[in-house]
C-alpha cells in the first residue's frame, strides 16, 4: 500500500531528480534544464528558416508565372502609341474595350470563328477523348484477358513518343482517309490518349471496388449498364481530371492545325493569332489584334482550372488511400 502511495504521489515532473522508482531515468541538472529552452529555440529558429525559404522559392516561381499574363494585361489596355511608347509594366490610356471591340470585328468577326472552332476542337474533342479513356482504362483495370500487361505495355510506350514526331504520319494518314483541312483532321487525332488511358486505370483502381461490380452482376445488371450506372459515376473525378488535361493540350495544340489545316475559317484560335502575328512587321497595327486576342484566348483556360480544380485535387489522391 505505502509503494502505491508513493507511486501516485510521487514528483512527476521531468525536470525533477530521479526517483527510487524509477532508477532508469537520471536526474536532470540545472545545466540541463537551462540549455532546454535554447534548444527549443534553436528548432524554432531552422523551422522558421526553412518555411522562410519555401515561401520564398513559391513567391519567385508565382511572379515568374504570372509575369507574362500580367504583361498582357497592361499591354491589352494600350492603344498602339502607348503600346511602343510606354514601359511594359505602365498604363496608358485606357484602350480595353476599344481593343476588344476592334479583335472581335476585323474581317468580319474571323477571331469569333476561331475561337468558336477552338472550343469545338476542345470540348468536343476532349469529352470524347476523356470518355475513351476512362473505358479502356476501367476494362485493362476491371477485366482479365490473354495478353492484357503487354498490351498494356504498348499503351504506355505512346506516352514516350512526343506528338510532333508522329505529326506527318498522322498527316499521310489523314491525306489516305481524305479528312485533310477538316474538322475530323484534329478531332480524330484528339481521340488517342495514351497518358489519358493510363490515369483511367489508376482511378479505376482506387475509385471502383470489385464487391460493388459483383453484386450488380448478381444483381442481373450487364456490362454495359454496370459501367454506365455504377463505374463512371464512381469514375468521375478521374474523368473530369482526364477532361482538363486533354482540353488544355487541344486548346493549345498549335503544330498538330499548322500542318493538317489550310482553310483560314478552320484555324482554331492560337494559329489564327499567329498568322496575325506573321504580318506585325509589315502592318504594326496587328500588334494590338494578337495581345488583345492573346488576352481572350487565356480565358477560357483560367474558367476551365477555377471550374474544376475540386475534382483535379480529388483525383490526384485516387489510390493514396486504400
Amino acid at each position: 500500500m505505502s509503494t502505491l502511495t508513493s507511486r501516485a504521489t510521487g514528483p512527476t515532473d521531468p525536470t525533477s531528480p530521479a526517483r527510487p522508482d524509477r532508477p532508469d531515468r537520471p536526474a536532470r541538472t540545472p545545466a540541463d534544464r537551462e540549455s532546454a529552452p535554447a534548444a527549443r529555440r534553436r528548432t524554432t529558429s531552422r523551422a522558421l528558416l526553412s518555411k522562410g525559404v519555401v515561401n520564398a522559392v513559391l513567391i519567385v516561381a508565382a511572379l515568374y508565372t504570372l509575369m507574362p499574363v500580367s504583361w498582357l494585361l497592361f499591354a491589352a489596355t494600350k492603344n498602339s502609341r502607348d503600346l511602343f511608347g510606354t514601359s511594359g509594366f505602365a498604363f496608358g490610356d485606357f484602350n480595353l474595350f476599344a481593343n476588344l471591340r476592334d479583335v472581335l470585328t476585323f474581317n468580319d468577326g474571323i477571331y469569333l470563328r476561331w475561337f468558336g472552332n477552338s472550343m469545338l476542337y476542345s470540348v468536343v474533342g476532349s469529352a470524347a477523348s476523356s470518355l475513351l479513356c476512362v473505358a479502356t482504362g476501367y476494362a485493362f483495370d476491371k477485366y482479365d484477358f490473354k495478353g492484357k500487361e503487354k498490351l498494356f505495355g504498348i499503351v504506355l510506350g505512346g506516352v514516350l513518343v512526343p506528338a510532333t514526331v508522329i505529326q506527318l504520319p498522322m498527316y499521310l494518314l489523314a491525306t489516305k482517309a481524305g479528312v485533310v483541312n477538316t474538322y475530323w483532321a484534329l478531332l480524330l487525332p484528339a481521340l488517342v490518349n495514351p497518358f489519358g488511358v493510363y490515369l483511367a486505370r489508376v482511378f479505376s483502381e482506387g475509385y471502383v471496388p470489385a464487391e460493388v461490380l459483383e453484386a450488380a452482376r448478381v444483381d442481373g445488371a450487364g456490362e454495359l449498364r454496370t459501367f454506365a450506372g455504377i463505374a463512371l459515376p464512381m469514375l468521375a473525378p478521374g474523368f473530369m481530371t482526364i477532361f482538363l488535361f486533354s482540353f488544355t493540350a487541344s486548346w493549345n495544340n498549335f503544330f498538330g492545325a499548322l500542318v493538317m489545316l489550310n482553310d483560314e475559317k478552320l484555324y482554331p484560335v492560337n494559329l489564327g493569332l499567329f498568322m496575325w502575328n506573321s504580318v506585325t512587321q509589315q502592318q504594326p497595327e496587328y500588334y494590338a489584334l494578337v495581345i488583345t486576342g492573346s488576352l481572350i484566348a487565356v480565358v477560357p483556360l483560367i474558367i476551365a482550372f477555377v471550374c474544376l480544380q475540386r475534382f483535379w485535387r480529388s483525383g490526384l489522391t485516387a489510390g493514396a488511400v486504400k
